[in-house]
This record gives structure tokens, sequence and C-alpha cells, in this order.
């Protein structure tokens, strides 16, 4: 697999307690915006982060963000 799945043209706004996620970057998870393990054999890892207060977010939902695993806005010139 050399392309993610666009999962949604729009982040995903998620709202995390202080603790350790790991976003999915392939896309084929059934936990978005979130990995379930489903990136085997994809040649795709997930992408780890830290969150040390609550806080909201917006986490790429199209998989073409150059900022990750947060929103830039590519998926508006999808």
């Amino acid at each position: 697999m050399t392309k993610a799945v666009c999962v949604k043209k729009s982040p995903f706004k998620v709202e995390l307690e202080a603790g350790e996620y790991a976003w999915c970057a392939c896309g084929r998870s059934q936990n978005q915006p979130f990995c379930d393990g489903s990136h085997v054999d994809t040649g795709f890892k997930p992408v780890k982060f830290t969150i040390t207060e609550k806080e909201t977010l917006y986490l790429c939902g199209c998989k073409a963000t150059s900022e990750v695993p947060f929103c830039d806005g590519t998926h508006e010139n999808l």
C-alpha cells in the first residue's frame, strides 16, 4: 500500500484527556481517527502523540496533512 485511504474530507474533532494516543496513518482503522492495528502489512505505522491536559483537537481525516496528526486544511484541496 503506497497511499493512505482518505477517510473523510474534514478533520475529526476530538476531546481528549491527558494520555498517549496513536493516530491512524493508513486510513484502514475501524476506530478512526485512532489506530486499531489495521495497518499491518501496509507499510504504514501509527503516529503516536501525547496530550498533557484535557484538550480539543482536530485530527486529520484525509490522511494527507503535512502536520501529522493534526489537520492543516489539505482536505480543502482534494
